[in-house]
């Protein structure tokens, strides 16, 4: 089969000479002679596709039409961002997206939002969804009147997720192709979905209708896991219609809270008191994960704080899962080694370092030095994938992995992140050495960092010497 296109004076290396790829059709190589399609990539650096192994994809895609509150530096200052848009949405329910108020000097309230709109509802999630701001409107539309501050966190207001942003599904699937296309734009060849809905049909339908930019891990929550064991579906396999686009994920379940909304579940208390929300305690976490891995799903655990890790990490050791510690974001010092141990893969965001790291001086005081600690988990053998955790931070692979390898701030901020950032910062060798289990015994094998997760994911040989070349003189 001759090649269906030749990509002529590619480098696959940073100095390397151009070479001709030829791809013929899903794989490079073969005989360039008789190729179709010839394009000239001008010594462009051609590299292994990259995943982002942690997405809500739903939420990603309606945050691009929500009203953007990132930038408000004060409750006072997000409402009259709010009053200014009113006029122009006519949508039933004005929605608002990004609010990080734990720096805010005042705090948001229902009564605030309804001096600028008593009777409409209005709704602002937070940047990190595990808290969103109801003016007393909407707390009446969503049967959540009456509630004391108008402020829901966690559990709260979760489950209404879909129903405050409900758009019809031909618009949103049309919303999701767009949003997809531009992934892909950037290099992403694939995502772990973790949207709070049955994203096995959602992803069936969407692929059936077209959207074939990307391929898609599918991410299980409990509420659709018997269903999908019911159905035989495992880890791994091919969701039926898809043409091998969309696969079966791991069980996805939050144990913990955020740092943004100060629910993180910590060993140590807060400021202002309290060590956090813990959802799912040990008692329900364990044998949600054993039933899941009796019949072959794996396991995506979120833990934020650094006690709800240690609880995570003590679930897998128990019922024997595999998968993944989503975050990390906070970990004590004797729980870096379980994770080569174990086995379980840290899936972590280093953009959040951007907009968390004063959030971690303030509320994390003293301890910074275990925040954000992708070096160090890399240097204690664990296995890193990274994600965007998007509508939290953009799904934008290379800003990941600026602030992965640089810890450089964006805008005004100018120099790496503070103590939270400096000694986390991650170099990239090409070979490292898996620690041993307690006993001698070896797990594994040398393994590349990735960007994602699955056969296409990667920062893969090629891509790891393009970090080489920026990470050398950065500790780990």
């Amino acid at each position: 089969m001759p090649p269906s296109l030749v990509l002529r004076g590619a480098r696959t290396a940073p100095g390397a000479g151009p070479v001709d790829l030829p791809i013929t059709g899903d794989r490079i190589g073969g005989d360039i002679a008789g190729s179709t399609e010839v394009v000239d990539a001008g010594g462009r650096l051609v590299l292994p596709g990259l995943w982002d192994a942690h997405v809500h994809f739903d939420q990603w895609t309606l945050a691009q039409a929500a009203l953007d509150l990132s930038g408000a530096t004060s409750a006072a200052h997000a409402v009259a961002l709010v009053a200014a848009r009113l006029a122009g949405d006519p949508a039933p329910v004005v929605v608002a997206h990004g609010f990080r108020d734990g720096l805010w000097p005042d705090t948001p309230t229902a009564a605030a939002l309804d001096a600028i709109a008593p009777a409409r509802p209005v709704v602002a999630f937070s940047a990190d969804l595990h808290s969103a701001w109801f003016n007393t409107a909407a707390l009446q539309r969503f049967s959540l009147h009456p509630h004391p501050t108008g402020l829901l966190r966690e559990t709260e207001f979760m489950p209404l997720m879909n129903e405050i942003q409900r758009v019809d599904p031909e618009v949103r699937d049309r919303l999701v192709d767009s949003a997809a296309r531009a992934a892909a734009a950037r290099g992403v060849v694939g995502v772990v979905d973790f949207e709070i809905a049955d994203t096995l049909a959602a992803w069936r339908r969407r692929i059936g209708a077209g959207t074939r930019h990307l391929r898609v891990r599918c991410g299980i929550w409990p509420r659709w896991l018997d269903a999908a064991i019911a159905a035989g579906m495992r880890t791994g396999d091919v969701v039926p219609g898809t043409a091998g686009l969309a696969t079966v994920g791991p069980l996805k379940v939050i144990v913990d809270g955020s740092l943004g909304t100060r629910t993180a579940y910590c060993h140590d208390p807060y400021p202002d008191g309290g060590h956090g929300v813990l959802s799912v305690p040990p008692e329900r976490l364990e044998p949600l994960m054993r039933h899941a891995h009796e019949h072959g799903v794996e396991s995506a655990i979120h833990a934020i704080g650094d006690h709800a890790c240690e609880h995570v990490l003590d679930a897998f050791a128990a019922t024997g899962a595999r998968g993944s510690v989503e975050h990390a974001q906070f970990v004590a010092e004797r729980d870096f080694p379980r994770f080569a141990w174990s086995g379980v893969t840290a899936s972590i965001q280093p953009a959040h370092v951007y907009d968390d790291v004063d959030l971690a001086e303030r509320y994390w005081p003293g301890r910074t030095h275990r925040a954000f600690p992708y070096g160090t988990l890399h240097a204690a053998g664990a296995r890193l994938v990274l994600g965007s955790d998007a509508p939290v931070a953009p799904l934008d692979p290379w800003r990941t992995l600026a602030a992965a390898i640089d810890r450089t701030l964006p805008r005004a901020r100018t120099g790496p992140a503070g103590g939270a950032g400096r000694v986390h910062r991650w170099s990239c060798p090409r070979r490292r050495r898996r620690r041993r289990r307690p006993g001698g015994a070896r797990r594994g094998h040398a393994a590349p960092l990735r960007c994602g997760a699955g056969r296409d994911a990667g920062v893969g040989h090629d891509a790891r010497r393009t970090l080489d070349a920026r990470a050398a003189s950065l500790s780990g």
